[in-house]
């Protein structure tokens, strides 16, 4: 998997390095792999939304 390009957002930056976790990892564990990814960025932006 190539190595994403930082955002300057501390939190995306983490959420997307989770994406990382799925190298070498059997295909059935890579949905909870995405949620947790799903879940993080959705708070981001609803904690956006809040300020």
């Amino acid at each position: 998997m190539p190595e994403t390009a930082p955002t300057g957002h501390p939190g995306v930056d983490d959420a997307l390095g989770r994406l990382e976790a799925l190298d070498g990892v059997e295909t059935e564990a890579h949905p909870a792999v995405y949620e947790d990814v799903h879940r993080r960025l959705s708070d981001i932006l609803a904690a956006l939304d809040d300020d």
